[in-house]
Parts: C-alpha cells; sequence; structure tokens
C-alpha cells in the first residue's frame, strides 16, 4: 500500500496497491518499512500543494523511515548496506514509484541511509531522518552557518576562535533537539529558546542555558547571557521565532551576524543590513555536495547512536500497533 496526493491539495490523501519497486540504481537499496514518522513537511505537502514547491501529482507523501534492507544494488553493496541490515532513511515524497516513505517498500539512494544499533527500536529511530538533516543543513553547509563537524565520541573538537555560542530557536522541536545535539557535538555551547516543561529536555540534550520563549524579556535576557561570549549565529525553525532570533543575533556584541530559517521569511526581513537572513529547505544537504555530507549518515550518526552520545525522543506517538 502507499499513502499518496492524487492531485494538489487532496482532502482526504489517497491509500491504494503499490507495486514493489521494479528498478534499482546501483547506489539505493529497497526498504521493507517497519515504522514511519509524520512530520510537518507531509501536511503542508497537502495542504499547500504547489504553493510550496511545484509538485507533480500524483505525489508519493512520506520523509521519514525505518526499517529493514531487502535488496541493495552493488554500489550500496560496495558502501557497506547488505539486504538484513536494519537501516534509518530520509526518503522524501517522490513522484515515482518507489519513493516517498509512506508505503510498505522504499527504494532510496545510501546517501540518506544509517544503520540501526541494535538497541534502537525501528519506532525511536524513524523520527530522525528530517530533523537530522534539516538540522545538518543550517548548521553545517557553506553559506550558511558553515560549522565544524561534529564528532560521534567525546571530547568533542574545540570550536573556531571567535564562534563558541549558536543560539537555537525552539530547542524542544524535533529539527531543535537535533540541531543542540550537532551543535554540542562540533564544539560549541548552545543558548535555546522553549516551553518552561521542556526545559529539562534540552538541558538533557547539552544546552548550556534555555529560556522561555514566551517571555516579554526573552530578547534582552538573551542579549545578556551572551556578554563575554562570542556569536556562532542563530537558527530559527518556528515560523514567528526568525524575529526573536535575528533581533537576538543582531544586538549581540561579538560573532557571526547570519540567522539560518526552516522556513519561508518576508522579503523586508531578508533585507536587513545587520543581519544576513537566509532560508533553507529541509533536504538542502541531500544536493548539496558538500564534502563531509556522507560522513554525517555513513559515520557520525550511527557511531553516536551507538555509544548512547546521541540521544533520541522518548515522546513519539505510535499508532498502528
Amino acid at each position: 500500500m502507499q499513502q499518496s496526493c492524487p492531485t494538489q491539495k487532496p482532502t482526504p490523501s489517497k491509500s491504494q496497491p503499490a507495486a514493489y519497486p521494479s528498478s534499482l540504481a546501483a547506489d539505493q537499496v529497497v526498504i521493507k518499512v517497519a515504522a514511519l514518522a509524520i512530520n510537518p513537511a507531509d501536511y503542508m505537502v497537502q495542504s499547500l500543494g504547489d504553493a510550496l514547491l511545484p509538485f507533480k501529482y500524483p505525489y508519493i507523501l512520506g520523509n521519514d523511515v525505518a526499517g529493514t534492507i531487502v535488496e541493495a544494488g552493488p554500489s550500496a553493496v560496495a558502501a557497506g548496506f547488505k539486504p538484513g541490515d536494519r537501516v534509518l532513511a530520509l526518503t522524501i515524497g517522490s513522484m515515482t514509484p518507489g519513493g516517498g516513505g509512506f508505503q510498505e517498500y522504499v527504494s532510496v539512494g545510501t546517501d540518506t541511509v544509517a544503520p540501526i544499533p541494535a538497541g534502537v527500536s525501528f519506532a525511536e529511530a524513524a523520527v530522525l531522518p528530517l530533523g537530522f538533516t534539516t538540522a545538518a543543513s543550517a548548521l553545517y553547509l557553506p553559506g550558511y552557518l558553515g560549522l565544524s563537524l561534529p564528532t560521534a565520541n567525546p571530547p568533542v573538537p574545540a570550536p573556531p576562535k571567535g564562534k563558541n555560542t549558536l543560539l537555537v530557536g525552539a530547542g524542544a522541536s524535533s529539527v531543535g533537539s537535533n540541531a543542540i545535539q550537532l551543535a554540542r557535538a562540533s564544539g560549541y555551547d548552545v543558548f535555546t529558546t522553549c516551553s518552561p516543561q521542556n526545559f529539562a529536555h534540552c538541558t538533557a540534550l547539552g544546552a548550556a542555558r534555555v529560556f522561555d520563549y514566551r517571555s516579554a524579556s526573552v530578547v534582552e535576557d538573551l542579549v545578556a547571557a551572551f556578554e563575554g561570549r562570542t556569536c556562532a549565529g542563530g537558527f530559527a525553525i518556528f515560523p514567528g521565532s526568525e524575529e526573536m532570533v535575528v533581533e537576538v543575533v543582531a544586538r549581540v556584541k561579538e560573532g557571526e551576524k547570519m540567522v539560518v530559517c526552516a522556513m519561508a521569511v518576508a522579503a523586508e526581513k531578508k533585507a536587513r543590513e545587520d543581519v544576513c537572513v537566509k532560508e533553507m529547505f529541509g533536504g538542502s544537504l541531500r544536493t548539496s555536495g558538500m564534502a563531509g555530507y556522507l560522513y554525517l549518515y555513513h559515520e557520525f550518526l550511527p557511531e553516536a547512536l551507538r555509544t548512547g552520545h546521541y540521544r533520541l525522543s522518548s515522546g513519539q506517538c505510535k499508532i498502528g500497533e
């Protein structure tokens, strides 16, 4: 079975039988899906349609899966993947049969496939791919924040001279939780915002300071906290959070005047002269050609999960059991 949008903005989407992937590229694997995650990107494809991106229909939904490899192309085997491996994968919804995660069998290139260690369940692993990739795109891509790549095992490297603290808006979100952990593994301190009930969660992920995003003094409090520190830039995740992140980064005395936004940003906000504000698509890392891209999926993430230095969400809601 597969879940797809047969036309633009369908309500509901359509569930129908799906054929087993008929052709496999040399660098692809076929995964029998054991668990999948639903995130806001899936909802936005269905609700916004071509206002989001120029899609072709029918469009098979689904970005995040975990399961078992049942078939592997020769280049995938050479890269270390084989039938029987437990993996997670970023699938990105697709216009072609076999692509898109909302089906029983999905074909995907191994560039966004990572092994799952024995102690991690399929349900836990399925929540990682898009959140991890979105955070990594913002943090590591040249032209965006451009941070140093992470290390899977402590001690973490020291940040480049002059850059030591990253500001993350919405640290308790899926993307934010990944951003905190990635920045810490790269050697940066993290200041973040969230609701008070999530302070402990963000602190456990490694945030140095956590602030209530609803506080009337949140901007002033963050600017004061940056005294004596240099700023590595800011990452805004939810619509509306960019205003706070941009204002803080603009007022911090020392550091990078760059804010990356995981959403569309109004033209007047991008036109500011005191801060460079950039939009970013969650899957940008996949098409970037960045030298360290495969390292993140094939080396860093599997090892960090294996050793327990990368924490998984414990609050996912499971359905279909």
